[in-house]
């Protein structure tokens, strides 16, 4: 078990580094750094931000996840997770509003490395997890279909439904060439893997198709492909660091998305690298990883960058090329850096329904379409949460669906625990079962005027109301009633505060209530709580024996 002590895992790898690890790590950071770039340049676009950002987030990010994360090979950037939200806040809030959510979600993924939350938001329902995905896989294929086809609409409707009417009504304007670019990129990648592992099939389309669209254009005269230099313009220089201005209502109006970010940044990063602990055979620190994931998120806006997190298929790509030390994240990002300051200005060739044809198959990838399928073959509580999150996505947004999937889990996950919990009532006889291998099974008369409760799992909030329901269908008022507490590991204030009641009604009602086995750690909860100030240390019980001793004594004074 890892201990807490926030130290990345690059420190530990530095000490038993050799020249092995570190030609394979150059190898593999230098391909992850390709295959990294038309994502990078992809995902900006998509989220409503200039090409060149994507990259930077890519640069700062990958380094710093890198350099202080919790996984030797978790590969951190600009994700397509985050491109629906990304989007929506710039439309509401604006670039700035994006940059002041973005730190105040790196600020949140500290604090949930601090506060130890690493395991917790692992535990995350998996219905939930693959509901928002699939949705958002939707959501980027739904935002890619005008670049794909080449459509001439002056303006998409955000609207999940509007969007799909207005691509409806204005498919005959799409344009020949720019559906044969979209779709023969989306062939070109789908097909690479089949020749070569190591090439990756979006590199291989971007190259194909701006090559293609270049002579197209000089060659035969077309010019209705849309380029990324006719939409932005493209810059290779460093941005200068820039603090925004942050006011306090600013922040009160920005905390649902930046917890949306943090939340599911920190999903998508322990999720990846849990992925990649079971393939290279090793533990990441969950904690530490969110740390790191905070300040890549700190860091990236004051550049301009965008949110980022650990990426499931860059990291997978790491892994398949030999990288096994973060120093292959570190490369990564400086084989990005060289990119950008050299080669950033011929990225304005590169064809807008060529990346549309990326962004497509990494939809494809993330819809997860097979776990969707076998999930809804699960109870139905799983198959509500699944759908209803899914739906949410698309309909409205990811930080209603990851709002109302969290609330509607936590109520499924209530009530499953209260139908753990089991209180029963035991008439006539107890057979104690002492030692069943050897048959010795004491049987127990419960005297008249005495009833014994037993309880069955742990006494907190969802099963708290138990009691009353069983006593109020027996109706009778017997002299002692004996709860046995001896399969109860835990009770909460819910729970302590029923007990409470019972005891203060019982007393009212001339019933006396004894406690037997209640383990050390719910008797000091008890103590705590002041609870024996009512019922009476004399009533407590070690054992069932000493609790029918104790209630014929009681019965006969009465």
């Amino acid at each position: 078990m890892k201990t807490f002590d926030l130290k990345p895992q690059l420190f530990d790898t530095l000490k038993s580094y050799n020249k092995k690890n570190f030609m394979s790590d150059i190898m593999a950071g230098i391909i992850v750094g390709i295959v990294a770039l038309p994502l990078a340049i992809a995902f900006g676009i998509a989220s409503g931000v200039t090409p060149e950002k994507g990259i930077i987030t890519a640069i700062v990010a990958g380094f710093l996840v890198s350099l202080l994360g919790g996984s030797k090979v978790q590969i951190g950037g600009p994700t397509g997770a985050f491109i629906v939200i990304i989007y929506g806040i710039i439309q509401k809030y604006g670039i700035e509003g994006l940059t002041i959510a973005t730190i105040m979600a790196g600020v949140f993924l500290i604090l949930f490395g601090l506060l130890k939350l690493g395991t917790i938001i692992k535990y995350i329902p998996y219905p939930i997890v693959v509901g928002f995905t699939s949705g958002i896989a939707v959501t980027i294929f739904t935002t890619q279909i005008k670049d794909l086809f080449g459509l001439t609409i002056d303006t998409v409707p955000s609207d999940f439904v509007e969007k799909w009417i207005c691509y409806i009504q204005h498919f005959s304007t799409a344009d020949l060439w720019c559906s044969l670019v979209g779709v023969l990129s989306v062939i070109i990648i789908a097909i690479t893997p089949k020749f070569s592992k190591k090439i990756p099939g979006s590199l291989v389309a971007i190259i194909v198709m701006t090559i293609a669209a270049l002579l197209l254009k000089q060659y035969a005269g077309i010019t209705s492909i849309e380029t990324i230099g006719d939409r932005f313009n493209v810059s290779n220089a460093i941005p200068d660091v820039q603090v925004p201005v942050m006011t306090w209502e600013t922040i009160k109006s920005l905390v649902a998305p930046a917890m949306t970010i943090a939340v599911l940044g920190a999903i998508e990063s322990l999720l990846s690298a849990t992925v990649a602990d079971g393939v290279i055979g090793d533990h990441h620190n969950s904690n530490t990883e969110l740390v790191a994931q905070g300040v890549a998120n700190l860091a990236s806006p004051l550049f301009g960058g965008i949110p980022a997190t650990g990426a499931i298929a860059r990291t997978m790509t790491n892994i398949n090329n030999g990288g096994r030390t973060p120093i292959a994240g570190i490369i990564h990002a400086v084989v990005l850096l060289l990119i950008f300051l050299f080669f950033m200005p011929l990225a304005k060739y590169i064809p807008m329904a060529c990346l549309a044809g990326v962004l497509v198959i990494v939809s494809y990838g993330m819809c997860g379409w097979r776990s969707f399928v076998a999930l809804m073959k699960n109870p139905k509580s799983d198959v509500t949460v699944l759908l209803i999150t899914f739906f949410l996505t698309i309909i409205f947004d990811l930080t209603v669906a990851i709002e109302v999937g969290l609330i509607i889990a936590c109520l499924l996950f209530m009530k499953r625990m209260s139908e753990t919990t089991d209180v029963k009532v035991i008439m006539d006889e107890i057979n104690e079962e002492s030692d069943i291998s050897k048959g010795n099974i004491e049987h127990l008369t419960i005297p008249e005027g005495v009833e014994v409760y037993e309880i069955n799992g742990p006494y907190f909030f969802g099963a708290g109301n138990k009691f009353e329901e069983i006593m109020a269908s027996f109706g009778d008022r017997p002299k002692v009633r004996i709860i046995r507490m001896r399969k109860v590991p835990f009770v909460d204030s819910t729970g302590i505060h029923n007990l409470t009641n019972l005891c203060e009604m019982s007393k009212n009602e001339g019933i006396t209530i004894v406690l037997s086995g209640v383990s050390e750690k719910v008797h000091a909860q008890l103590q705590k709580a002041r609870f024996y100030d009512i019922l009476g240390e004399e009533n407590i019980c070690s054992h069932i024996n000493l609790a029918l001793e104790r209630a014929k004594e009681i019965v006969s004074k009465k």
